[in-house]
């Protein structure tokens, strides 16, 4: 059953005035949470590495009323990530939070992975992770507010799927990553946290994961609620993750997935509508 997108949330106090940055905001789930967070009255730094898809999140950001800045970053690059969050605080006088939304996926069997193929991945999805929440926290400490750091990983970072290995370990890194750094950065205020979302409906995913209708019909087949996500969905989890509701909740994964992952079955026949 298809979905109707959800009208984008109104502005609350609890995000308006405060700056995000959004790693991988030129498109897909990114520029979704870009553009619920500016519609909740955030300030949205979008980054990524192409300039014309960060121009078009920040069109259609102003479009709403909501103030965005678009900055071209390869999160692989340490200085890179720092000169970003330095673009930040510049332009909006100060950072609060961070998505971590930057990724790089294709389907491949791990014997036939490259090594190159297998570190391309491993330097954005993992090592452009730890760039960008290492830069973001230090800022965060040394404004002494405290902030939000929310990582986009995927379920298969702890089950494991065929054809993912590259991905599968990147974003199971993350999700130890982050809970590590939920003990170590609790003290300061600083919170840390992972969304999984499940199939969703955007165009960069179905071209690397689901590129033809068999392919999109068996990954349908194996979502129980029975349909895609909406990247607002998708986008409103994270603000709920980001926001001050969330306050006494760090170093957990929300999974949002319409039961993929917990409806594997083997066995007899699965209910039908």
């Amino acid at each position: 059953m298809p979905v109707t997108p959800l009208a984008p949330l109104a502005r609350t106090a609890e995000h308006t005035g405060l700056t995000y940055i959004v790693t991988g905001g030129g498109s897909g789930i990114g520029r979704a949470i870009a553009r619920q967070l500016g519609a909740a009255g955030a300030r949205v730094v979008v980054a990524g590495r192409t300039k014309e898809r960060l121009d078009d999140t920040v069109d259609l950001l102003a479009s709403q009323g909501a103030d965005a800045l678009a900055v071209p970053v390869d999160v692989r690059d340490a200085q890179a990530v720092d000169d970003l969050v330095d673009r930040a605080v510049d332009h909006f006088g100060a950072v609060d939070g961070l998505v971590n939304n930057a990724a790089g996926n294709f389907v491949c069997p791990g014997i036939e992975l490259s090594p190159n193929g297998w570190k391309s991945v491993i330097d954005i999805v993992l090592n452009g992770s730890f760039h960008c929440t290492r830069a973001v926290a230090r800022r965060l400490r040394d404004q002494g507010t405290g902030g939000s750091i929310l990582s986009v990983i995927a379920s298969y970072a702890w089950h494991g799927h065929p054809g993912t290995v590259h991905s599968a370990a990147a974003k199971a890194g993350v999700l130890a990553m982050t809970r590590t750094l939920a003990v170590e950065l609790a003290p300061l205020g600083i919170r840390l946290n992972c969304l999984a979302p499940g199939p969703t409906e955007t165009a960069g995913a179905g071209a690397a994961l689901w590129p033809t209708d068999q392919a999109r019909d068996q990954v349908l087949s194996s979502v129980p609620a029975g349909r895609f996500a909406d990247p607002t969905e998708i986008a409103d989890a994270a603000l709920f993750l980001l926001s001050p509701r969330s306050s006494y909740l760090t170093g957990e994964c929300l999974t949002v997935d319409g039961g993929q992952w917990l409806g594997k079955q083997i066995y007899g026949s699965r209910p039908t509508a």
